[in-house]
């Protein structure tokens, strides 16, 4: 297995072949990728080297350091966080070395195609059809709340193929292309103003069997993959002391004394209490990580972090008075980034309601922490065993 002393010695490699300061970014990226630099714990020649997860900080340090280029993770989160791992573990080989290099790099962006008007929080009754015709699969439906829709190069996708038999059995994940000329990207508007998701419309999309993950009719299973690991990227992000929504409340409080009262003094040491808390248990989830796949812990992760960004969100409002009901920038804007940090109060406050929707609602999220984590019984549920086209709707 390659060790620290292994990966230090690549890392220099790299950076003498490609100097960072007369390597382009893209030539540079690509050279990290086929050095096994990418994701170290990835297999070798697919960006890794087998090596140990918990080497990765070292050498993102090392290149830092150097000055090398990252792969802007941020605007490739839900590539990085969420299809990887899935094509990762369910891909076929020729899957894995087509996807993974564009992806890692940023050449290629990708969307979740999930969600659904009529099924969002119940998402195994989604109603996007995928109907085989030879060597391809002919999908027609509507997804919805799609980040980055209208960015991305592919997709991956969940789509009903069987609906004879109970709703999480007849569903196939696949890679879908988004420039086929029957998906339409709608920009969806926020209380924000601005539109960062979107709604598609598929219509007659043919995806070949080739860009299918998993067996046929076993998509909600390769579908757990993907939220487990969205929910890990959303809840257990890394942060310092003090990052995010907490610090910059914190910054206000000791810029601005003559905002303070004894209650909200009180109020804000407590939601930094509970922010440092979430931070550290989320260092914790990803010392698991380095065993295995994450399980449904990051369902509590991004339920803490949904409910923690709302709180604070509000006391940050509260504390300005007036000032936090100013709302600079309401125009029509399709981001690439959500920048929670960088706006105003009055930005922050709304964004943060979508926190409890965005990556499974906090009430899914609570039977999932109440089933899955602590072994409590399941809820009730009469349509588990009932074929999905007899499902009222």
């Amino acid at each position: 297995m390659t060790d620290a002393a292994e990966l230090e010695r690549r890392t220099a490699e790299l950076l003498a072949a490609h100097p960072p300061a007369t390597t382009g970014r893209l030539d540079f990226l690509r050279a990290r990728f086929d050095a096994g630099l990418a994701w170290v714990h990835f297999p070798e020649g697919l960006g890794g080297l087998g090596a140990p997860r918990s080497l990765q900080p070292a050498v993102d340090a090392a290149l830092a350091a150097a000055g090398a280029p990252d792969n802007d993770p941020r605007r490739i989160g839900i590539g990085l966080g969420m299809a990887a791992p899935t094509i990762l573990q369910y891909g076929t080989e020729e899957q894995k070395r087509r996807f993974l290099k564009p992806l890692w790099t940023g050449e290629e962006v990708w969307c979740q195609l999930f969600s659904e008007p009529g099924a969002g929080s119940d998402l195994a009754a989604l109603g996007t059809r995928a109907v085989r015709e030879g060597d391809s699969w002919v999908v027609n439906g509507q997804k919805v709340w799609t980040s980055s829709a209208h960015l991305a190069r592919w997709a991956i996708l969940i789509a009903r193929t069987d609906p004879d038999v109970p709703k999480h059995r007849g569903i196939t994940y696949f890679v879908c292309d988004m420039t086929d000329p029957g998906v339409e990207v709608r920009p969806l508007r926020q209380i924000t103003g601005e539109a960062e998701f979107n709604e598609v419309f598929l219509t007659d999309v043919r995806i070949p069997d080739t860009h299918r993950l998993g067996d046929v009719g076993d998509g909600w299973r390769v579908a757990q993959t993907t939220l487990n690991n969205e929910r890990v990227a959303i809840g257990g992000m890394r942060l310092p002391r003090e990052g995010g929504m907490i610090g910059k409340v914190a910054k206000t409080w000791r810029e601005r004394p003559d905002l303070r009262t004894h209650d909200l003094h009180q109020r804000l040491l407590t939601l930094w209490v509970e922010a440092e808390v979430a931070r550290l248990t989320g260092e914790r989830l990803r010392q698991q990580l380095v065993a295995g796949q994450p399980g449904f812990e990051g369902a509590g992760m991004k339920l803490s972090f949904a409910r923690l960004n709302q709180r604070i969100s509000g006391l940050e409002v509260e504390l300005l008075g007036e000032e936090g009901l100013l709302y600079e920038d309401w125009t029509m804007r399709r981001p690439e980034l959500v920048d929670f940090t960088g706006r105003d109060a009055g930005y922050r406050y709304l964004r943060a309601k979508g926190n409890s929707i965005e990556g499974g609602t906090s009430e899914v999220l609570l039977n999932i922490v109440a089933e899955r984590v602590l072994g409590l019984p399941a809820e009730p549920r009469t349509d588990k065993d009932v074929a999905w086209k007899d499902l009222s709707r």
